[in-house]
């Protein structure tokens, strides 16, 4: 494969329709017509910053397939994770080039090594929560397009500035979350929206059970291959200890991070998301959100490794009277409530309604339909073209933000009012000291 060389998306030709493969065999060169093939030195070229679980079994491997992007470059603090993640990628691109060899993917510790480089189009951020924020404002100022592990952040300020960045600099950007390439959900947001439903009145949103609290660890020696340092990044300080950061060697393994907030908010804001993105889809408020929280919820014990928020139930209000009661119930499903019946989807298990008609009708010429599209194909479509993806910054920001506001109003045990508008509670400035980090702030790295 012949290196990849910068070039100006706006020449670059655009193809008619969107292509999405189904698992990561698909959507192969062969198939395509001569006509539309990506020569080499025209494939958007992709950085890979954080190569752990989900980056390895989710996210690289749609880049390797699809033949309008290559993989350059993977960054880890951990040397065993980029090492697994640059094999993947030389042993994919040997297999398709005779004589079965390839050298050319870069692995860094730094991920502004990868930022640095000047044919670096785009990077797919996969990195523990803590880091989201920082990394994209900066890739934004390098001139990188980006692609972002959701949550995007771990607070509204966080998300605020992320937003902005991606506007002050054009570039073009992704929530990644493969909620909206589920056909159970797109058809639950088209039928609310085409009004099958009547005026809807209440939305319910249910997530998976939180993992088991973890009690106090020893401290341990730091392994060889980890930078921990550099791991923990602006977090506060604290000892190593395997629990806290990832299971060695093992790609497979739910990594510890998920349950301490120094690092991400767990299920409130992990899965969050995800359900609450079809929520805001489907209601129409994708660039606003409520005007009024409340919530409940048990932290995990004190004393504890982690702290996140064992059972929680939330309720929002929107100026439209709808009323959304978000809880963790141990299930992943939306349902909507409207004058003239309901219409529920859960994950992976379908879309029910009552009554049935709701479902049956077919949609009409005038019906809106919404898109459905996979989040890579989403985000390499948009980049060529430079048009907005399905999530872009705002969007991603505006879920996240839903999420953040249901926390501070169970930590502070409160009814909240919120202007949307302004992004601040009304006349609460104890609850506005929320909206920021709660350690030092990451996205002070970035800079202006």
């Amino acid at each position: 494969m012949k290196p990849i060389r910068r070039r100006s998306f706006l020449r670059a030709t655009v193809r008619a329709g969107a292509t999405a493969w189904a698992g990561l065999n698909v959507f192969p060169v062969g198939v395509l017509k001569a006509s539309e093939r990506v020569a080499p030195s025209e494939r958007i070229a992709i950085g890979m910053i954080g190569m752990g679980r989900q980056a390895y079994h989710a996210n690289l491997l749609p880049f390797l397939a699809s033949p309008e992007t290559q993989v350059v470059a993977v960054c880890d603090v951990d040397a065993w994770r980029v090492e697994q993640g640059r094999k993947r990628v030389e042993e994919y691109y040997a297999a398709k080039v005779p004589g079965g060899s390839y050298r050319g993917c870069q692995v860094t510790a730094d991920y502004r090594e990868v930022l640095a480089r000047g044919d670096v189009d785009a990077v797919m951020i996969s990195t523990p929560d803590h880091w989201h924020a920082a990394m994209a404002i900066e890739a934004a100022r390098a001139g990188k397009d980006v692609a972002l592990e959701k949550p995007i952040s771990l607070s509204v300020t966080q998300g605020r500035a992320i937003s902005d960045a991606m506007a002050r600099y054009n570039r073009v950007f992704r929530t990644d979350t493969e909620v909206r390439f589920s056909g159970d959900f797109r058809k639950l947001c088209e039928c609310v929206r085409n009004g099958r439903i009547g005026r809807v009145r209440r939305v319910i949103a249910e997530v998976p059970k939180e993992a088991d609290p973890v009690p106090a660890q020893p401290a341990m020696p730091v392994p060889e291959e980890l930078d921990y340092a550099r791991w923990l990044g602006s977090a506060p300080p604290a000892p190593y200890t395997e629990k806290r950061v990832h299971t060695r060697q093992n790609l497979s393994a739910r990594p510890g991070w998920m349950i301490i907030q120094d690092y991400c908010d767990g299920i409130i804001g992990n899965w969050g998301t995800h359900l609450l993105d079809i929520v805001q889809w489907g209601h129409n408020s994708e660039l606003t959100g409520p005007v009024a929280v409340e919530g409940r919820g048990e932290f995990h014990p004190s004393g504890g490794l982690s702290d996140v928020l064992g059972s929680f139930a939330v309720s929002y209000e929107y100026a439209d009277g709808v009323r959304l009661e978000y809880r963790m119930t141990g299930r992943p499903a939306v349902r909507f409530e409207g004058d003239d019946g309901w219409i529920e989807a859960v994950w992976n298990r379908g879309v029910s309604a009552g009554p049935q008609a709701i479902l049956d009708e077919p949609f009409g010429p005038n019906d809106l339909r919404l898109p459905l599209l996979n989040e890579k194909v989403d985000f390499i479509r948009s980049v060529r073209r430079r048009t907005p993806t399905l999530i872009p910054a705002e969007v991603g920001h505006r879920t996240n933000t839903m999420c953040h506001l249901g926390l501070i109003a169970i930590r502070l045990g409160q009814k909240l009012a919120w202007d949307p508008q302004c992004e601040r509670f009304i006349d609460n400035e104890a609850a506005n000291r929320h909206l920021g980090r709660r350690d030092s702030d990451p996205i002070k790295s970035a800079g202006p």
